[in-house]
């Protein structure tokens, strides 16, 4: 991204994040009312910030509304790449006005990533969750149908699930199975995946039988959150 020195020391400032455990404490969910939720490119331009949906040749330029800090983020993931991969939410307004197709004023983000390939997922409309992390490898992934819940080193296990909210946006997942106690749990919160360095803003532990995994998080598109 191309952004003028005066905001590219801006971006490059350090992204303060909480060593307390996501889980002790979270902020109230946001309200999505009256928002729209999108996936595509994040791209800056003379020092502004424009969005463009996947698979969609609108432009929007990017305000940032609600304080999400997108232009630091998408700044120090992009490097020296044009463009990186946004889902987010926020109010669309149609206009001509500045060469663009409209305004975006973003309310919330849900992933960055440096590569554009998530816009081809043909698993994300299905999914309403995934998580993940490393040392050693865990995923989970969950529809309305149930989760499947893959460990490294063991078979994928596809289970029922109970969901439980506990307050602050914050919630798990649990179950039970092959004497194996299962809870997936999350909360609002900044987290960098180890995997390909992207980011989320939803922390997650896995826990099984009382052993801790941590990593991170991310709604997919069939939930309305």
């Amino acid at each position: 991204m191309h952004l003028p020195r005066s905001l590219a020391i801006v971006a490059l400032l350090p992204l303060l994040a909480s060593c307390q455990s996501p889980f002790n404490r979270a902020p109230d969910a946001p309200s999505t009312a009256g928002l729209t939720r999108m996936q595509g490119a994040l791209q800056g331009d003379n020092g502004r910030l424009f969005f463009q949906p996947c698979g969609d040749p609108r432009r929007y330029a990017v305000t940032d509304s609600n304080g999400t800090g997108v232009l630091q983020e998408a700044s120090q993931l992009a490097g020296d790449r044009p463009v990186v991969y946004a889902d987010l939410r926020g109010r669309f307004d149609a206009s001509t006005n500045g060469g663009t197709d409209g305004q975006l004023r973003l309310h919330q983000l849900y992933r960055l990533d440096r590569s554009l390939a998530a816009c081809k997922d043909p698993d994300f409309k299905l999914s309403s969750l995934s998580a993940g992390g490393e040392s050693p490898r865990w995923q989970v992934k969950v529809t309305g149908q149930g989760m499947v819940v893959d460990r490294e080193g063991q078979a994928p296990l596809a289970l029922p699930y109970v969901e439980e909210q506990v307050g602050g946006g914050r919630f798990n997942l649990s179950t039970e199975a092959n004497n194996q106690r299962i809870e997936l749990w999350v909360a609002p919160q900044r987290c960098v995946d180890q995997r390909n360095q992207g980011v989320q803003f939803l922390a997650a532990e896995l826990r099984v039988n009382g052993e801790v995994q941590r990593g991170c998080a991310t709604f997919g598109g069939a939930r309305n959150q």
